[in-house]
């Protein structure tokens, strides 16, 4: 599974990664103290403008993520300077309405104005056009990456694949460096990037963006990160027990000299050009004596499946819970396979250009297990966009941008479960109980391996932004962090130039990670309530809700609000519960954690 998005790609507010104008043609108030009318009419002029300039920014982004060329950067990065130009301009005039006594929906969306951008803008003269180039050039300069390997040039999708695939420690360590070698270049624009950003939340009000990000969960920007550190420590004692247990799978496959029995694990043997999730060395850490009576990608392949047919059968899933199939455009307008004749950005990601029902993927789809499950979570984020789309534009967005990445994640619980493949027709027989551990070991070496990755990539901006972390210590800090949570070390020391955190899309394309995090919680605690719901009684991981249409109408009521109440609330009308809560992870993996314990006896755990 990939959980790597383009953000939202065309929220306005949330998702254009460039930056703008000093002025957005916003006729200048009297000095006179702003009153409520004044506030009101300036919100519904913040709506007009902002949801035209999305569209055009949109459609702008758009074409340079599926022709990457000189001349769509350019012009993605003069559509995005604009876009952010008015966001920015938006979010600074807001501020004059603080003290104006509006009614609680006003107060909600000026307070949305105010915080909810990604880069702010500098109001300075020639600011906003060198934040937009930088920002277009580091998404291009991802995007494009090769470095040569064996005498050939070769893209991220192929050394992925020779992680994925490869035992030979040697080829995997090379193909790992010649990746993170793409990225040196990137650091000293990526720096520039953070100055310019931070001159611009400053005049915002915050002390750094960092600040601005961690002010979007309707709580104040520390008790927000207070809450992300209790959430891992509910998590991290299962997390060891799993690290714990593959290490020393590792540790028997190649020996001390590659990967020592204790201490942390090299990150480049975890079949993943990150080590966020650990899936593809199932094949390595698989139970002794285990057997599978199914493998999802052989099933896919056997009936038949390609791009087009499994898009399809991620739109039944949700079409069997009630909600309307999707509009005829999104065949013809999404990107489902990897043209033979142009770059693109292969990354998963879900759009919605024009903020009514233009909703489109853009995914350079693989026929495995991996895609099935991407395609579910991308729907979701089409589900969602869809389903809030008559609230007014301000609120045409998540809860929270981890719900946004929950929906689909929560989707893909049920499919991947042998119900559901049961109930598509791809499995005839539903295995027994005894293929449970194989079952969740492999749902944990995507689900819990990836939590502290989700983590630690906002607490490195977060430093990053606040000065903590200047650019001379970006690499140090970056494995510093790494190991902390992760337990993981590269495979040899790095060169004086690294920049590793630029080998990792999110950073160079400035898309906020901790989302991710939240939604990897987030989709158990909907997964445990749907189920609920739906009158399920045996184990959660064995839990399919497809078909279920009164799970699918409780779903699409909470997706309708969109961002117009704070999250406690949406998450309390589908859950029951009015606060995220990592112990459904705990319900749903109880059995594989209870097993670790005992296969981890004798062992050191911990790094």
């Amino acid at each position: 599974m990939r959980v790597e998005q383009f953000g939202l790609a065309v929220t306005l507010l949330m998702g254009v990664a460039a930056v703008g104008l000093s002025s957005c043609g916003q006729k200048q108030e009297s000095a006179a103290a702003p009153s409520v009318d004044d506030a009101t009419a300036f919100v519904a002029k913040a709506e007009t403008d902002l949801a035209n300039m999305s569209e055009y920014a949109g459609r702008a982004a758009w074409v340079m993520s599926n022709f990457i060329t000189d001349d769509t950067e350019w012009l993605q990065a003069r559509a995005g300077a604009e876009a952010n130009a008015m966001a920015s301009t938006y979010a600074k005039e807001a501020a004059r309405f603080d003290g104006v006594d509006v009614d609680p929906v006003t107060r909600r969306k000026l307070n949305i104005l105010k915080r909810a951008i990604v880069l702010p803008t500098p109001a300075r003269e020639g600011a906003a056009q060198e934040m937009a180039t930088i920002s277009s050039g580091l998404d291009s300069a991802y995007s494009t990456g090769k470095f040569e390997y064996k005498g050939m040039p070769i893209a991220l999708d192929t050394a992925e694949e020779i992680l994925r695939s490869s035992r030979d420690p040697a080829e995997i360590k090379a193909v790992w460096e010649g990746w993170h070698s793409v990225a040196p270049p990137m650091k000293a624009n990526y720096a520039r990037l953070v100055t310019l950003a931070n001159e611009g939340a400053r005049e915002l009000g915050f002390k750094d963006t960092g600040e601005i990000w961690r002010s979007w969960y309707d709580m104040e920007p520390q008790e927000f990160a207070a809450k992300t550190d209790a959430l891992w420590e509910q998590v991290k004692p299962f997390y060891d027990n799993l690290h714990c247990y593959v290490r020393g799978k590792l540790n028997e496959k190649y020996g001390d000299a590659v990967q020592p029995a204790t201490g942390p694990i090299r990150a480049d043997l975890t079949g993943n050009m990150w080590a966020q999730q650990w899936d593809n060395i199932y094949d390595i850490v698989a139970p002794a004596g285990a057997k599978s009576s199914y493998d999802l990608t052989r099933l896919l392949t056997a009936n038949g499946f390609d791009a087009q047919k499994m898009m399809k059968a991620g739109e039944s899933f949700y079409s069997s819970l009630g909600l309307a199939p999707l509009p005829e455009t999104f065949w013809q307008r999404s990107l489902l396979t990897r043209p033979r004749d142009r770059e693109v950005v292969c990354h998963p990601s879900a759009w919605d250009i024009d903020n009514k029902d233009d909703i489109r993927i853009k995914m350079c789809t693989r026929v495995n297990a991996e895609d099935f499950d991407t395609i579910h979570h991308e729907l979701g984020h089409n589900y969602y966009q869809r389903a809030y789309a008559p609230q007014d534009f301000i609120f045409r967005d998540g809860a929270n941008d981890g719900f946004h990445e929950a929906i689909g994640d929560f989707a893909g619980l049920s499919a991947q479960t042998p119900t559901y493949l049961n109930q598509i027709g791809l499995l005839k027989t539903i295995p027994g109980t005894d293929e449970d551990i194989p079952i969740l070991l492999k749902t944990a070496l995507v689900k819990i391996a990836f939590l502290p990755f989700g983590l630690l990539i906002d607490k490195w901006r977060w430093d990053v932004f606040s000065g903590v972390t200047p650019p001379e210590k970006y690499n140090e800090a970056w494995w510093d962090l790494r190991l902390r949570y992760q337990g993981m070390v590269p495979p040899a020391a790095r060169p004086a130039d690294a920049f590793d955190p630029g080998a990792k899309y999110h950073i160079p394309g400035n898309t906020p990670y901790t989302r991710y995090f939240l939604a990897f919680i987030y989709e158990f605690q909907f997964h445990r309530a749907a189920c609920r719901e739906a009158g399920w009684q045996g184990p959660l991981n064995r839990c399919s809700v497809y078909g279920n249409k009164a799970v699918g109408e409780k779903l699409n009521a909470m997706l309708q609000k969109g961002q117009s109440r704070p999250w406690r609330e949406t998450l309390a009308e589908f859950t029951g519960e009015n606060d995220i809560d990592a112990s459904a992870i705990l319900d749903y993996f109880a059995p594989l954690n209870t097993w670790l314990t005992e296969q981890n006896r004798g062992r050191t755990c911990g790094w």
